[in-house]
């Protein structure tokens, strides 16, 4: 490779070297370099609210016609233009600027109508040569006037074109959308206001200039962000309003859910500027780190559909209002937002409050509808001027027509014109381009109604430039337009302070273990108390459902379900969703199904609870073959366990916890047999026992009934039964329903027969329905809804009467058999 050998040095050259002061060199180059981004890029201007890059971007825009109306065009074209012609920076910046103009999460009133994939809170939008983009509805309104000479144009970068110096902004942009920015020694940070509530306190303060913070926070009690949210506490904001300066907190809307066994903390809208996976990471960390317990699962189910959902499962044990109060501390889900409203006024960086921002730009607005109406006003008074000549021309067009004819060339045709009827120049020379379809009476009438409309057009202009009231009045009108055309509802909810959420604070986040009752309902659905309170206590339940089992447990404890199958599942009580602490007659309605808890072969039914103790009597089943067993409790302590051994076609019809061991244990079978004797009769087994001849059942029979009665109250209890037909489906036939005293039933033997109970009527053959337990007895039909009993009759007075509706259940109160001492957690 050659070697280039430098130029020889002119003989007249000579060296100029100039000796600086480095520290002369740095404050100076530091100070140009800090004023161009305190004014050319970091701070907006306090009247249009834009930085230069925004307002370029908006400007190009409205220059290349990119209106609403029009089609979307490629982002690189509106960067590339930007770029060559107003902004000589990196085009990454420029379409970052656009990208924030379009998203309806950084702004409160959108700029910039985007299509394609513009990004997400938490993501980066796509490539400025894939999106499109063109001008929102509420860009044509900053841009509005810009050729009516309504603000000023200075010299782009190069001098080759002008740019404006200031939007025209029909919109308060700097109050309602904010901004932030950091300069060279300052920053800014403005909070988005609603749009709707900004002009009311713009034309409160139109009427009254000497309003305070306070008249304004009448109309503007707070910022309104575009993500919605909550801000608690509204003291920083009247610091910010006052001085330009304060903070305020934003926390995330949430709200407590029940999703299948679990309660959820299900989020919807997050604080401004934070996304869903900030939260998802912090929360994951936080869980990681065992510095946050309660979380079962996390799910981000944010979609463009459905918006914003963040479901954050809750383990069973846990108070979900404890844990969100957490999450709100150790999460970005509270986030604080510090307002310094920093914007140029007349060239200079200011910190402005509320009133003063709110003023500048309504001294921009003012100046500019004066300046529009003096434009409107001179271009109506030359048209004015034009349409005056030419009615002038017409009254005596012929000799117009003469003048032009006999005249050598337009300048002399010019001239005389000027000089016969006494025109202006503008005139003669709009006559002599006057096209000839022009002469006609149509058209003077038409140059007539022109002329009227030209005249009081500029009357009322002259109105709005003499008048200054009248100038209010019209911005201010302007400005209800514009709330009403752009004007949308509030989304951040403003709280003076957390409230009861911060009350919140001091529950515990773990349930604690305090007994409780544990409600099984006929309809299927099982639920918990919230205290230790014996149900029933506190008059009669609210109807919609019997309770046909409880027990006495606590709320971390674990109670077992006896089934038809012989089997006994255990289930954690956490798992029953709590009733109103005022539910002393509990009402099942808000209980969850056995289904949504239980996992249950085909056929196999519930059929009551279980404490399941460690000592006592143990508990006591009764089969439909009229087999009876005691079980030891001490076998009561699997998961998932059978408790008797049945034979084929045998089920288990019943199921009691015995309290003292000397129940009375009662059969009734489908024939009207009723049989009780002593549980001391019956010998606990264990696990694998198949129980002992209870009641002696005649061929074809079963028992329909089985349980206990406490041995100190006979005289409180009751019979309940209802006659059928065994050819109708179940449920299909209401029934003879019967009550009568218990206490009239002589006991027997076990392994006996047992004594009638109920006598059928014709085309009645079987018991439907049969209970025995203390009054008064509740009944319900297949829905849970109540169905009244007959008043109790003696044994022997004949047979019953019709129900008003099929019954499926009866059981007495609530209270009943709750007596087993409370389970130690």
């Amino acid at each position: 490779m050659a070697r280039r050998t430098p130029p020889p040095i002119d003989d007249d050259f000579e060296e100029h070297i100039l000796d600086i002061d480095v520290g002369d060199e740095m404050r100076s180059s530091f100070l140009e370099y800090a004023y161009s981004v305190i004014y050319s890029r970091a701070l907006p201007d306090a009247r249009d609210g834009l930085k230069p890059v925004q307002r370029r971007i908006l400007y190009t825009m409205n220059d290349m016609g990119l209106r609403p109306d029009r089609g979307h065009v490629k982002s690189a074209r509106v960067v590339g233009e930007v770029m060559g012609r107003l902004h000589p920076h990196g085009d990454g910046a420029i379409y970052d600027a656009l990208v924030r103009l379009a998203q309806p999460w950084s702004m409160r009133v959108t700029m910039v109508d985007g299509h394609g994939n513009f990004g997400s809170p938490d993501d980066p939008p796509a490539a400025m040569r894939y999106t499109e983009c063109r001008m929102a509805p509420a860009a044509v309104a900053m841009t509005a006037g810009i050729d009516e000479n309504t603000v000023d144009f200075r010299p782009n970068y190069d001098g080759r074109e002008e740019e404006p110096s200031v939007l025209p902004a029909a919109i308060p942009n700097l109050v309602v959308n904010g901004t932030t920015g950091i300069a060279v020694g300052m920053a800014t940070n403005c909070a988005p206001h609603n749009l709707v509530e900004v002009v009311q306190a713009l034309r409160h303060l139109i009427k009254h200039p000497n309003t305070d913070v306070d008249g304004l926070m009448r109309f503007i009690p707070g910022p309104d962000l575009p993500t919605g949210g909550k801000i608690v506490g509204l003291d920083g904001i009247r610091e910010a309003y006052e001085t330009g300066r304060g903070s305020f907190r934003m926390r995330a809307t949430a709200r407590v859910e029940t999703l299948g066994r679990r309660k959820a903390i299900v989020v919807t809208e997050l604080p401004y500027g934070v996304g869903t996976e900030k939260v998802v990471e912090r929360i994951k960390t936080l869980v990681q780190s065992k510095k946050l317990q309660g979380i079962a699962d996390l799910k981000d189910l944010t979609d463009r559909e459905n918006g914003l959902r963040l479901v954050i499962e809750v383990k069973n044990g846990f108070v979900p209002e404890a844990l969100l109060e957490q999450l709100y501390k150790q999460t970005p889900m509270e986030d604080s937002f510090g307002i310094n409203a920093v914007a140029l006024v007349e060239g200079q960086p200011r910190t402005l409050s509320l009133k003063e921002m709110l003023e500048v730009f309504l001294a921009h607005r003012y100046d500019v509808v004066r300046r529009r109406s003096q434009y409107r006003r001179d271009r109506k008074a030359e048209r004015l001027h034009l349409v005056d000549g030419l009615l002038i021309a017409l009254l005596d067009i012929d000799e117009v027509i003469a003048v032009i004819r006999s005249s050598d060339d337009s300048g002399a045709a010019r001239e005389r014109l000027m000089g016969v009827f006494d025109l202006s120049q503008p005139q003669a020379e709009y006559i002599l381009e006057m096209q000839l379809r022009r002469l006609t009476r149509f058209s003077r009438i038409e140059l007539e109604k022109e002329q009227e409309t030209l005249r009081r057009e500029i009357e009322e202009l002259d109105a709005i430039l003499s008048d200054e009231n009248r100038l209010r009045e019209v911005v201010a009108d302007e400005l209800a337009e514009v709330a009403k055309t752009f004007g949308t509802p509030r989304r951040t909810v403003l709280l003076e302070s957390a409230g009861t959420a911060v009350a919140a604070t001091a529950q515990a986040l773990e349930v604690a273990d305090d007994p409780c009752f544990a409600f099984l309902s006929s309809s299927g659905l099982l639920a918990r108390s919230s205290s230790d309170e014996a149900p029933g206590s506190g008059g009669d339940r609210a109807n919609h459902d019997v309770v046909v089992s409880v027990v006495r447990t606590t709320a971390r404890g674990e109670i077992g379900v006896v089934t038809n199958r012989g089997r006994v599942v255990k289930l954690s009580v956490l798992d029953l969703p709590a009733l109103p602490a005022s539910a002393n007659d509990p009402n099942l309605q808000g209980g969850l199904p056995l289904s949504e808890l239980l996992s249950l072969d085909a056929g196999e039914r519930a059929l009551a609870l279980s404490a399941l103790p460690t000592e006592g009597p143990g508990l006591a089943l009764g089969t439909a073959q009229g087999v009876v067993k005691r079980v030891n409790p001490e076998v009561l302590g699997r998961d998932d366990w059978e408790v008797i051994r049945l034979a084929d076609g045998d089920e288990v019809v019943g199921a009691v916890e015995l309290t003292t061991g000397s129940e009375l244990l009662c059969f009734v079978t489908t024939d009207a047999q009723l049989l009780h004797f002593g549980a001391d009769a019956v010998r606990p087994q264990g696990r694998s026992g198949g129980g002992i001849a209870g009641i002696r059942v005649a061929a074809g029979e079963k028992v329909r009934w089985f349980g206990a009665v406490a041995p100190d109250a006979p005289e409180g209890v009751v019979v309940v039964t209802a006659s059928g037909s065994s050819t109708a489906l179940p449920g299909t036939e209401p029934g003879a329903v019967k009550v009568a005293p218990f206490s009239e039933y002589p006991g027997k033997g076990r392994a006996t027969g047992g004594v009638r109970c109920h006598r059928f009527l014709k085309g009645e053959d079987t018991l439907v329905l049969a209970w025995v337990g203390p009054a008064p007895a509740r009944a319900a039909a297949a829905s849970g809804a109540p169905v009244p009993l007959p008043e109790p009759t003696g044994r022997r007075d004949g047979s019953g009467i019709p129900a008003a509706q099929p019954i499926v259940a009866v059981a007495g109160p609530v209270a009943v058999r709750v007596a087993t001492p409370p389970v130690e957690g």
